[in-house]
């Protein structure tokens, strides 16, 4: 997709997103997607899947719940979307994947792990409420109102659960791992790297500290305040990364999990990549877009048409996009 700053690509690259994940990469309050003065949103989208055609419809409308369809039948949430259509977005302000607290960190590898191993992708959210309920019960411990024998079982299903959602995250970091280096190099970061040290979480650490917790009210060990490591021929990119690498690394991680995603369900997901040309110099843009899944497809936008590069393949369809249009060049 091609147009001048302004005219709305990335608006399009987020419409076809909701309407193939059921939300939208750039905000949580969906109210946002909304047109003003308009009582509600409706995306539709067309598509194959595995050979397969595929139509869903998500309505958005304030205050009221999120409506999904796949094919003309309703579908309970979202989810059910996302397990049968795959879709990845690289957007520049992404950056907080890279350089953002360890809590942006964490979410974005949980999240992939739903996308690429669905079996554990309730792990982030069973350890989750076992940490609330600890919590609870730690403050409950704090202010008289019940004795440590309340905090035993959420220890033990916090240790449990912890050490479950530790390794997965390790194993996906893991597997990531190739992909996200041979991206790295293609992009110029040198040995790009990701790392997330396997800890387990037993129930004696979490008893060693029960008085502290207690004071505090808060569990004060567990996968919730773990960091994911990037690096850049051993350079941190959150402390010592430019711009410009913080962003080629975030690219990195999308090229990987797409990679990821299409050993796991036999095809690649549907990539939407907003201005990732306009930092990359003439060669790392034809290696960028050489290393695209030949089969499946990637939408990528930029200002001009002017950005490909000599000697690449051509684009199997070019869209102008003005305001209120996009029509196909």
């Amino acid at each position: 997709m091609t147009g001048a700053n302004g005219v709305g690509k990335t608006n399009l690259l987020e419409a076809i997103h909701v309407g193939a994940q059921g939300f939208s990469p750039r905000t949580r309050a969906e109210a946002r997607l909304v047109r003003f003065g308009e009582g509600a949103a409706r995306i539709t989208v067309d598509g194959r899947v595995s050979g397969a055609g595929i139509r869903t419809e998500v309505t958005i409308e304030p205050r009221e719940r999120k409506r999904v369809v796949v094919n003309g039948a309703p579908v309970a949430s979202a989810d059910e979307l996302r397990t049968r259509v795959a879709a990845l977005a690289f957007l520049p302000d992404r950056l907080a994947v890279v350089k953002g607290s360890p809590v942006v960190r964490r979410t974005y590898i949980d999240r992939m792990l739903g996308r690429v191993l669905p079996a554990q992708g309730a792990q982030p959210g069973e350890y989750a409420h076992a940490l609330a309920q600890r919590n609870e019960a730690l403050r409950r411990v704090r202010g008289g109102l019940s004795s440590v024998d309340a905090v035993v079982p959420w220890t033990e299903r916090v240790a449990e659960t912890g050490t479950e959602l530790d390794a997965a995250r390790a194993g996906l970091a893991g597997a990531l791992g190739p992909a996200f280096t041979e991206a790295g190099s293609l992009l110029g970061l040198g040995e790009l790297r990701i790392a997330y040290e396997h800890r387990p979480l037993p129930v004696s650490d979490l008893d060693a500290r029960l008085a502290q917790d207690v004071e505090r009210g808060l569990t004060g060990i567990g996968p919730h305040l773990r960091d994911i490591r990037i690096t850049a021929d051993a350079r941190d990119l959150r402390s010592f990364g430019s711009q410009g690498e913080q962003r080629s690394a975030v690219l990195a991680l999308v090229l990987a999990e797409a990679r990821l995603l299409a050993d796991h369900r036999g095809s690649p997901p549907l990539l939407l990549l907003d201005d990732v040309l306009s930092e990359l110099d003439a060669s790392r843009r034809a290696a960028l877009l050489a290393a695209l899944p030949p089969v499946g497809q990637t939408v990528v936008t930029a200002t001009s048409v002017d950005a490909l590069p000599e000697g690449v393949r051509t684009p199997n369809a070019i869209v102008r996009v003005t305001p209120g249009e996009a029509v196909a060049a």
